[in-house]
């Protein structure tokens, strides 16, 4: 159980509602086990009339009636009693699964852009429902009836030893048994929960990118292989899982088997006793409901170690997410500001993941308000540039500065917070366009709204929707065209009002002349902004205060247009050829 030991922290937290929950199992349990020894004494009155010894039948009928009563008043306060404890245990583990995924997300907001490279959507959406659901029960059932199972043993077992010792020695032989057996298949299930989440998590993975990619998916006509593939992991997962439940399945059977033994002791053993004049006929029957009793703890031993071995397996892989040490970190505590100054020093970044060098040694300056067009080939480093500048990564050498700070020394959330981002593949939320628009500036009012959706030239579009700016879109904003899509996410960085904005291809799906009116009105909403243009078009580049041609990492050339259109190169080249295409 070491994996679960990192949320022990929660036992801590919710101490009060354990603390209670164990007093009211505890108080539960000890009225349940009161019933056997008033069953006792009912049998035994009821042979000591056949004996003789007591000859008044109303006096035994008395007795009998005033058990009965008991019985009922025990069985009804423990029934309470017990709802309490589900109400305290239950409860506190619902709490605790609250907590912990929303520990889970936070982590996943910290963990920097390479994580999310490396790993599946949905392998993460399972660790945080799935492995999270698993958890939740080590906290709760198994809690709760590992209670039950302790007091109603110890107690029981105490009293069994009160009464006859030597029939308690025999009724308890099979539980040495039973715990061996216990240990050698909860390894076993340990082992197999951790391939069955595994594979869970594939299908999860699956099943969303296939969703994700269902447009692909139709216009290839691909779907019985998808479907094909898709039996093929769903066997493979059937298979995982029935060679867990065949471990799984054999505790209570097992269980059965051993207290059936039990029973068949008490029996024997207790019948031989009962003839040789040494227990009264009571004291047999008290041990069988004593057995019976505990039938259902011992048997819920083999239940509950499943429970806490899928626990613990499931508890390790959220671990695995949970120890990792965001890339980028947050040093600094003061505020920042940005002015909009921006400096490349000697910089290079090599991706780790793919080894990849996307920049050498690139250097440059951007002055507050200026706007800097970014052009090369698809692969030299345009983007990166920019995820540099927003701390997506950080630099493998060289440093970058804002406002002649270096970024790293800046304060992370207030750096991101004063940049205004249009990626270049516009992500939008199922929810209405007016909460895309104002996503990250909410309390805005809607006039600002409308004016941001009139610069990114979308506002005509948005009011032939039906229910205009309150339409909500499908998901990842399937709903728009990939132009309206592309001017959604423009509004959006707009709105924001920041400091920096940066524009990475946002206009590729938009023609030339809402181009044209986009442009003019961009020039207009960012006079006083440091703007970053990424572009494989001239037309979004050419009033740019400068313009850096980039290829493979490397900045080739630098200037501005007129001085770039008059040098060979890169940007004489496609401005020659997009001309000429403009004119054909």
């Amino acid at each position: 159980m070491k994996a679960l030991q990192y949320v022990n922290k929660y036992f801590i937290k919710y101490k009060w509602r354990l603390f209670f929950g164990i007093i009211i199992t505890v108080l539960s349990k000890l009225l349940a086990l009161k019933i056997p020894v008033i069953i006792r004494n009912s049998i035994n009155v009821v042979e000591k009339y056949t004996e003789g010894t007591v000859t008044d039948i109303h006096e035994v009928k008395e007795e009998l009636l005033y058990n009965v009563m008991v019985i009922i008043g025990i069985t009804l306060v423990a029934g309470f009693l017990t709802f309490l404890m589900r109400q305290t245990i239950i409860v506190m583990s619902r709490l605790i699964e609250f907590d912990l995924k929303n520990e889970i997300y936070q982590q996943y907001q910290r963990l920097s852009l390479n994580f999310y490279k490396k790993n599946r959507t949905g392998d993460l959406m399972n660790r945080i429902s799935e492995d999270v659901s698993k958890v939740r029960m080590y906290f709760g059932p198994a809690i709760m009836y590992s209670l039950n199972m302790i007091v109603l043993f110890i107690v029981g077992f105490t009293q069994m030893l009160q009464i006859d010792p030597k029939l308690t020695m025999y009724t308890l032989l099979p539980f040495p048994i039973l715990s061996i057996s216990i240990f050698i298949l909860s390894k076993q299930i340990n082992k197999r929960s951790t391939i069955v989440q595994q594979y869970l998590s594939k299908l999860t993975t699956y099943t969303q990118e296939f969703f994700s990619g269902i447009n692909v998916v139709k216009s290839y006509g691909i779907e019985k292989a998808v479907i094909a593939n898709f039996d093929t992991l769903v066997d493979v997962s059937k298979e995982k899982n029935i060679h867990l439940y065949q471990v799984q399945a054999l505790f209570f059977p097992l269980m059965v088997l051993l207290i059936g033994i039990s029973n068949i002791i008490v029996l024997y053993v207790g019948g031989q006793q009962y003839i040789a004049g040494e227990i009264k006929i009571g004291v047999i029957a008290e041990f069988f409901l004593y057995v019976n009793i505990l039938t259902w703890p011992v048997a819920i031993v083999g239940w509950v170690t499943s429970i806490i071995q899928q626990a613990e397996a499931s508890q390790q892989r959220i671990n695995e997410f949970l120890e990792q040490i965001p890339e980028i970190q947050n040093t600094a505590k003061s505020n920042t500001e940005l002015k909009g100054k921006v400096v490349f020093k000697d910089v290079s970044l090599v991706y780790d993941d793919t080894n990849i060098t996307a920049l050498k040694s690139v250097s440059f300056t951007v002055n507050p308000g200026e706007t800097i067009a970014l052009l090369g080939k698809t692969g030299s480093g345009k983007s990166t540039v920019i995820n540099l500048i927003s701390r997506l990564y950080d630099v493998t050498t060289g440093e970058v500065l804002l406002d002649d700070i270096n970024i790293k020394d800046c304060n992370l959330y207030d750096v991101r917070n004063q940049i205004g981002f249009v990626p270049q593949e516009p992500f939008l939320f199922s929810d209405t366009i007016e909460n895309n628009i104002k996503f990250g500036k909410d309390n805005t009012e809607q006039d600002r709204i409308i004016d941001a959706a009139k610069n990114a030239v979308v506002h005509d579009n948005i009011v032939d929707f039906p229910d205009g700016y309150q339409t909500v879109l499908g998901e990842r904003g399937v709903t728009l065209s990939g132009g309206q899509k592309q001017r959604v996410s423009i509004a959006r960085a707009i709105l924001k009002d920041p400091s920096i904005l940066i524009f990475d291809d946002c206009l590729s799906a938009v023609d030339t002349e809402t181009e044209e009116k986009i442009l003019t009105n961009l020039d207009r909403v960012s006079r006083g902004k440091t703007t970053f243009i990424i572009s494989h078009r001239v037309s979004s580049a050419k009033n740019a205060d400068k313009i850096l041609v980039l290829d493979e990492g490397v900045i080739v050339q630098q200037g501005t247009h007129n001085q770039l259109i008059n040098m060979d190169g890169y940007y004489k080249k496609i401005y020659t050829e997009q001309l000429l295409e403009k004119e054909i």
